[in-house]
């Protein structure tokens, strides 16, 4: 004790007020100097600080070198880790001032708030939708309310004024500076709230609400802590630094054994606590566990600025805006700093403020312009500033873990967003990209995956990264799976695999075990995928998961995974699709027809990457794309359908499931189709297409969408998919079918070019439109629209340009014929050698002559 007292030396008794009990405005920079100021005079045997008690063991750790804030206090319960509490603390808050003075004069500090224990069962039985029992029925007064929650902002807007900290600044700091007492703001804010206490106990008389309630538990602890604490160090030796709203409530004196009977009965959980990174942004936000700060990086100027703010603000904001390349010089600076000066006069303030100081900003350093404004606040304002914490703080094993990972990729966290670019053939790389996913997997998300600016493949990863503090909080949770990364992430891999609901689920948790390199989860992820995949018959669900076991094929070589159990189940996948789909776009309606071409260009897609992946082998036993006898359809005939055969017809008319097929040749066609192509998955998908192309009860959405699909694989001549456009164009469809097949066969990316490129399809078109009777044109107006608005600006210019000038003129249904006026049969040579200039510009080449001497052949080029 003789150390304690020895801090107390060169107390000024005379001019405190024991226990000293100085009022703050949270995160304020005024405030946090006024507390420095007083405690420096005061010189108290302890410090009471605002705060969870359970912390008291962790104040040491903010004299660690290796501390900065902002940083915040993190509870959460040992076995909820989900329900949890931040309080945030950055360099300008007064508690922390008040820790690190404690710390640097050797005098014990203390947390004195509710212990979190109770808060976070309060936080519990607000999440099942309880109250605890001192909740009265009744809730405040609006304006009671806001007393509560901003004190001093009420104080600012009696004054006349619209923030609160220059409030503090203008009226309370600045003008008693030259009094030199250091207690004096105090007093008269503890008179002020004093009497915004009486007012709001007016009206708690008539009711108050929970809020107010919990109020009264809170500073109930803190009067027995400061008792306590007077008990022990003395009467004349504590000093108290908590909200300015608590300090009539602490000075006024209450029963012992009334303050007791607040306490007693309170709910209790079992909480950890520990300090965890806090970022300015973060002490932006008014909801969640944001301080509601507007301006963070202003405020923690104001702090450490030596002397002249104003102008160190402006220089700063010269250089940001320098950074990206805008012309600002000296003189802008000094032009800036007359103008803050003359607006702070102008308004009646002693100094410039924020307001003063961004108005001079946009009108000298931005030229009146919001953009770069809107820049200075967001980076220097606002700020990314992201604390750190020493690596001896309590943790979970998980968040350990996490650390090692970090320092050992060269991973560090930063409150700023930033795009990370991945090769995955170098391994420092590779093990990023497998952490980035486990967190994922875990609900940790720093990092969510975009698309790659440099290039494409799989052996590149583009990452957005942002550290959040809420991630702490997420990490804590996901310790209940495991005590490192990888044993956690492969833990939750296998439930989630077991829990999930649908085949997509699985197909995509598969797909993420790849990514992540979770070799330990991937087989009993794989055992469900296949029990589920046999199990499911919906061809819906069967081609939502295909894609994803498909894309996941291509890890194995850049990430050395074994995809080997994944190309089996993706071959039947693909089998059995092809097997159900004909029957399942049978009389579909126009949403469910929707969704079944949406599967189909996914299953096209996957298809397509199965064959480049090597899987074009036709797994034994594998069932033919064919219907079963009886089907939805009841044996479709072929429109048009003549004798020619295609490849992979089968003999007897019969199809390879043994189902009989109705006589004739449209019919055999049908059957044909439905055999089995030993060629590849890639042949048997084309019969699919083929087969659904010539069905009548195929939605014409669906229909259209076979053609365009064969069209765009080349296994469907231009000719005779003209033949099927004009059968779904005939007179005999209804228009609403017809403008449904339009909409699947040009419909989608390249849908506007095809027509651009192929006049005699855009003649069909534009011949069935005009054709279309007045009283059915509204009917197919939306669908029209919604095809033709998903084409870029330049491709409906040209068709619009097309069908002016007659494309039916010159690409009749023969292909001959005069040519319309604007479209010469042959080359127009005057108007192609004027481009010869720029083409040699670009080929390097100055002359007309090519690298032997002789002549360029322009005519061969023709």
């Amino acid at each position: 004790m003789t150390g304690v007292r020895s801090a107390g030396v060169g107390r000024r008794d005379d001019d405190t007020r024991w226990p000293a009990l100085f009022g703050v405005r949270h995160h304020g920079p005024g405030s946090a100097r006024a507390v420095r100021a007083a405690l420096d005079a005061a010189r108290p045997r302890v410090v009471l600080i605002e705060g969870p008690p359970e912390a008291d063991a962790l104040i040491p750790l903010a004299a660690d070198p290796d501390m900065r804030p902002p940083v915040a206090l993190l509870a959460h319960a040992v076995d909820e880790p989900g329900r949890s509490a931040f309080w945030p603390m950055a360099g300008f808050s007064p508690e922390w001032v008040a820790l690190r003075w404690a710390l640097e004069h050797g005098v014990p500090a203390r947390f004195i708030d509710l212990p979190a224990t109770h808060t976070l069962a309060w936080q519990g039985e607000e999440d099942v939708g309880e109250k605890p029992d001192i909740t009265p029925p009744h809730a405040p007064a609006p304006h009671t309310a806001s007393l509560r929650a901003d004190p001093l902002g009420t104080l600012a807007a009696i004054a006349g004024y619209d923030d609160a900290e220059r409030w503090w600044e203008d009226v309370v700091e600045h003008r008693t500076v030259g009094t030199g007492d250091p207690f004096a703001p105090f007093t008269a804010l503890e008179e002020a709230m004093e009497a915004l206490r009486e007012a709001a106990d007016d009206d708690e008389a008539r009711g108050e609400g929970e809020e107010d309630a919990r109020d009264r538990v809170r500073e109930a602890y803190m009067r027995l802590q400061v008792r306590a604490a007077r008990k022990e160090f003395g009467d004349d030796g504590v000093a108290v630094v908590c909200g300015a709203w608590h300090v009539p409530a602490l000075r006024r004196p209450a029963p012992v054994a009334a303050d007791r009977a607040l306490l007693k009965g309170l709910p209790k959980v079992r909480a950890e606590l520990t300090w965890v990174p806090w970022t300015h942004r973060r002490l932006a936000r008014a909801g969640g566990y944001g301080a509601g700060i507007d301006a963070p990086g202003w405020y923690a100027h104001l702090f450490d600025a030596p002397d002249r703010p104003v102008e160190r603000w402006l220089t700063k904001v010269a250089g940001l805006l320098r950074e990206e390349d805008r012309i600002v010089s000296p003189a802008h600076v000094i032009e800036a700093v007359r103008l803050a000066e003359t607006l702070a006069a102008l308004r009646g303030r002693p100094l410039p403020g924020l307001s003063e100081t961004a108005d001079a900003v946009r009108a000298v350093l931005c030229d009146g312009s919001d953009v770069p404004a809107a820049l200075v606040h967001d980076r220097l304002v606002v700020g990314d500033v992201l604390g750190e914490v020493p690596a001896g703080a309590p943790a979970v094993p998980l968040q350990r873990d996490l650390d090692r990972l970090q320092r050992r990729l060269r991973l560090r966290p930063e409150a700023a967003e930033r795009e990370l670019e991945l090769d995955l053939r170098k391994d420092t790389d590779a093990a990023r990209g497998r952490l980035l996913h486990r967190l994922r997997l875990l609900g940790v998300g720093w990092g969510e995956p975009v698309v790659s600016r440099s290039g494409t493949g799989t052996f590149r990863e583009t990452w957005r990264l942002r550290w959040e503090p809420e991630l702490s909080v997420r990490v804590a949770e996901a310790g209940v799976w495991g005590t490192t990364v990888r044993a956690a992430a492969n833990t939750k891999a296998e439930e989630d695999a077991v829990a999930a609901r649908g085949l997509a689920e699985v197909t995509a948790l598969a797909e993420h075990c790849l990514l992540a390199g979770l070799s330990r989860a991937l087989p009993a992820v794989m055992r469900v995928l296949a029990d589920r995949a046999a199990l499911d018959t919906d061809v819906g669900h069967l081609a939502q998961a295909l894609p994803a076991l498909v894309r996941s094929l291509r890890y194995g070589d850049v990430r050395g995974t074994d995809t080997r159990a994944l190309t089996e189940v993706a071959a039947g996948l693909a089998e059995r699709i092809f097997v159900g789909l004909p029957p399942a776009c049978a009389a579909l309606g126009g949403e469910a027809a929707e969704e079944m071409r949406r599967h189909m260009d996914a299953v096209h897609g996957a298809v397509g990457l199965l064959e480049e992946t090597g899987v074009a082998g036709n797994p034994e036993g594998a069932p033919a794309p064919a219907e079963p006898s009886g089907g939805a359809d009841g044996g479709a005939r072929v429109p048009g359908g003549g004798g020619a055969r295609e490849p992979g017809r089968g003999e007897g008319g019969a199809a390879a499931d043994g189902s009989a097929v109705d006589g004739g040749d449209a019919a055999r066609d049908v059957a044909d189709e439905a055999v089995r192509d030993t060629a590849g998955l890639r042949a048997r998908w084309q019969a699919v297409l083929r087969l659904l192309a010539r069905r009548d009860r195929v939605p014409g959405l669906i229909r259209g969408r076979a053609v365009r699909l064969s069209l765009d694989d080349g296994d469907l001549d231009p000719a005779e998919a003209a033949r099927l456009m004009g059968l779904a164009l005939s007179p005999g469809t209804p228009p609403g079918d017809a403008a449904a097949w339009i909409e699947g066969f040009v419909g989608g990316a390249g849908g506007g070019l095809l027509l651009v490129h192929d006049e005699r399809l855009l003649a069909l078109v534009d011949g069935w439109l005009t054709g279309v009777p007045a009283e059915a044109f509204t009917d197919v107006l939306p669908l029209l629209r919604r095809t033709f608005s998903a084409y870029e600006e330049g491709v409906r210019r040209t068709l619009g340009e097309l069908v002016r000038r007659g494309p039916g003129e010159r690409a009749g249904a023969s292909g001959a014929g005069p040519g319309a006026p604007g479209f010469a049969d042959g080359l127009d040579g005057e108007r192609a050698d004027a481009v010869l200039p720029v083409v040699r510009l670009l080929l390097g080449q100055d002359d007309e002559r090519g690298p032997d001497g002789h002549p360029e052949p322009v005519e061969m080029a023709r």
